[in-house]
């Protein structure tokens, strides 16, 4: 038998990488509301892979969290990461850019293949796979980093342009393109300030269209869309950065 997996959140995410490891022939381990991680890891001291699969609102108390055996085998998946995100917790984790949807009563919907960078990347890739899941295994941190804010950039723009425009993200681009480019635009400047890189605003606004054109069906505005803009406009102030398009959106809501 194969090693065991340990979930860390069996929501509608943590459920889709439990069924594809599952099907790998790895045992489930999960760690579901109101159990300890480290209950978990006295039973399951070595495990192939610690899935964390828990809201964006929770990955900082989960990784300040986690057992000492587990640290360097986890997998991170939430939207709005950074490398900052775990390396302040001196982390070096494998890390999936998620581009599937996989609401409660629906089958998962790719819209992209979803990138993975890290060492358990092709495990990772294999348990997507072989759910049908598109994935691609990335061959450099660099990478994984223009993964990550292509992904945070679909993200807020979609889902703070859709504050004021609603609609899909087809309808985004074919009807709004002016407050998506400009939405887009500050959201990467705001991106460039927390990773503290250059980054190429026409080749990352290219790659968000290519994630429309493959779901362009997709509703903007999330339940989360105004979490979003409060925490973007949040991290802008911190930053000394000012986002009129955001701020005029925000003076709507």
């Amino acid at each position: 038998m194969k090693n065991p997996v340990v979930v860390v959140g069996i929501g509608e995410m943590g459920s889709v990488f439990a069924r594809g490891f599952l099907c790998l022939g790895h045992p489930i381990y999960p760690v579901v509301r109101g159990v300890e991680m480290v209950e978990v890891a006295n039973r399951v001291a070595e495990p192939e892979l610690v899935v964390i699969a828990v809201a964006e609102k929770d990955i900082q108390d989960v990784l300040q969290a986690v057992p000492e055996s587990w640290r360097d085998r986890l997998l991170l998946l939430q939207n709005e990461l950074l490398p900052n995100d775990w390396i302040m917790h001196d982390l070096d984790p494998t890390v999936i850019s998620v581009w599937f949807e996989k609401k409660k009563g629906m089958d998962s919907k790719v819209i992209i293949p979803s990138p993975v960078f890290g060492k358990h990347a092709q495990q990772v890739a294999d348990a997507l796979n072989s759910i049908d899941i598109a994935t691609s295994v990335l061959s450099s941190a660099e990478d994984l980093l223009f993964e990550l804010v292509l992904k945070n950039i679909y993200i807020l723009t979609t889902n703070i342009s859709g504050l004021e425009t609603g609609g899909t993200v087809g309808e985004l681009w074919s009807e709004h393109r002016e407050v998506a480019t400009q939405v887009a635009n500050e959201i990467i400047l705001l991106q460039q300030k927390l990773t503290g890189q250059s980054l190429d605003a026409e080749q990352l606004i290219g790659a968000m269209v290519n994630a429309f054109n493959g779901d362009p069906e997709h509703g903007c505005m999330g339940r989360s869309a105004p979490a979003r803009l409060e925490r973007a406009l949040m991290l802008a102030d911190e930053h000394g950065l000012d986002l009129p398009g955001l701020k005029q959106i925000a003076s709507k809501v």
